[in-house]
């Protein structure tokens, strides 16, 4: 079956230890995208356990699947969930395009492959996620997480919170690029939610994965998905490679008005993972429907999050329960529709269940009302829970610094001055000069209020959200 490794030969183990030195360094030269270990790893046969899965995006129907449920290391797929965070800031208004991204040692000294960035360098956002796509460039991968968390450890626990919400609940991300952890794991299903998620959440920013070339201070980079142009109908999406994952890919195709996405994880070579890829999209995408509209998403936000899975001692071999999608219509607080997933390794379609999105709604301590508040102000219309997307709101209140922290949005104003207080109880020192203020906003026929801390300048902003948010507070920082 492919993907399953040949046993060594006692009398030959000199011998076949020689030819998986050679193996491995021809893995490792034909894809340079891939994320490689700086660790140095003793030669031994090497042969990733292999998974896929194909996915009509239209009906949420699998075609087929091998693996599908079983955990595996996503290297650069991990990407993929960068990039969706960095989409919703910038469907949010919170980033823009040209907005610029300092680049801190922490991003600069990352493992190939990589921009090469300096720290005290800049990086806009749209160079990033052309980056990310075509490069899949580590150093980027920090910059995007430090920009949106403060620390790319804060953000891993964003990209899990986010899996969770998108009902990937095999996934655990570690860190932003995919570079080796052992604790940073997904399923084959999961990885095909997350590709039909990203494009029908983010219809005008996915066609980034369908980049070819990108021109980065004179030097070309050549997105590393070779079916891109080659395959009849094929839009992206990303590769990933380490020594423990082996070759993986998430393919998306629009063909005759079918859409499917397909999965390939533990591929032996770069060239075996796409001739498989090929054949899956060749022998399935008939099978795909052409009739109704497509499913779009639905995301359940989750209040706090989740207790990672414990990864298995070795994880090629585990082969757990499946992860529901959450597909459905995007209606907030409406009846969804979710992905309820067979057995492992059942053939039986995924079928829509009820399900509903329930909104969240931030319980601050029971504190007395913080004294400090300046006078709200009308604003337009803006996201106020994980999953909206509005323009942000017109702000008032730039002080000093330039830099303010967000810790909540409340339906009820009293609620958020509780939050101002609670959040400046937590941080005496770093809060007491900073001005605490509601800032009221609507959203729809609804009125919110933002709680938040002026006068900061961004160091201070970011090391305020980050000892916030460990004690339970939510944390945002904003340039106004």
């Amino acid at each position: 079956m492919y993907g399953v490794p040949v046993g060594t030969r006692h009398g030959f183990r000199w011998g076949a230890l020689a030819l998986a030195a050679v193996v491995a360094l021809v893995a490792v030269a034909s894809d340079p995208a891939d994320a490689r270990s700086r660790r140095k790893r003793h030669h031994k046969p090497y042969s990733p356990p292999y998974a896929d899965i194909v996915v009509d995006a239209r009906t949420g129907k699998v075609l087929h699947q091998s693996n599908a449920d079983a955990l595996r290391h996503p290297a650069s797929l991990t990407k993929i969930m960068t990039l969706y965070l960095l989409f919703e800031q910038l469907e949010a208004g919170r980033f823009k395009f040209d907005t610029a991204m300092e680049v801190s040692r922490e991003a600069s000294i990352q493992a190939p492959t990589k921009l090469g960035l300096k720290p005290g360098q800049t990086l806009e956002v749209e160079d990033a996620i052309k980056a990310l796509v075509t490069k899949s460039a580590n150093d980027v991968a920090v910059v995007v997480a430090e920009a949106l968390a403060g620390s790319e450890e804060e953000f891993a626990r964003m990209m899990t919170r986010k899996a969770r919400a998108l009902g990937m609940r095999r996934t655990v991300y570690r860190n932003a690029s995919g570079l080796p952890n052992d604790d940073q794991l997904s399923t084959a299903r999961d990885q095909a939610l997350l590709g039909i998620a990203i494009q029908a959440r983010f219809p005008r920013y996915y066609r980034y994965f369908s980049t070819a070339r990108f021109v980065f201070r004179g030097d070309a980079l050549r997105n590393h998905n070779k079916l891109l142009g080659r395959v009849d109908g094929v839009d992206g999406i990303k590769t990933g490679y380490t020594r423990a994952s082996g070759f993986n890919l998430v393919t998306s195709v629009h063909r005759g008005g079918r859409h499917i996405v397909a999965v390939v994880l533990g591929g032996r070579s770069s060239g075996r993972r796409d001739a498989r890829m090929r054949h899956l999209i060749e022998t399935q995408i008939a099978e795909a429907s052409t009739r109704g509209p497509a499913i779009r998403l639905a995301e359940v936000p989750m209040p706090k999050p989740e207790p990672a899975p414990t990864p298995p001692e070795r994880p090629q071999l585990a082969d757990a329960g499946s992860a529901p999608a959450t597909l459905g219509p995007s209606r907030a607080a409406d009846a969804t529709a979710a992905i309820g997933s067979p057995p492992p390794g059942s053939k039986a379609p995924i079928k829509p269940v009820p399900v509903k999105t329930l909104a969240v709604k931030l319980v601050p301590p029971k504190r007395p009302a913080a004294a400090a508040d300046a006078a709200p102000a009308q604003g337009q219309t803006e996201p106020v829970a994980e999953g909206d997307s509005a323009p942000t709101a017109t702000r008032r209140h730039a002080k000093r610094g330039g830099w303010a922290i967000q810790v909540g949005a409340f339906e009820d104003e009293k609620e958020a001055k509780e939050r101002l207080n609670s959040a400046q109880s937590k941080l005496p020192n770093l809060l007491e000069s900073a001005e605490a203020y509601t800032e009221r906003t609507k959203k729809g026929d609804k009125t919110y209020y933002r709680a938040r801390f002026a006068g900061l300048d961004r160091a201070q902003a970011r090391v305020a959200c980050r000892r916030l948010k460990r004690n339970d507070i939510a944390c945002m920082a904003l340039k106004i």
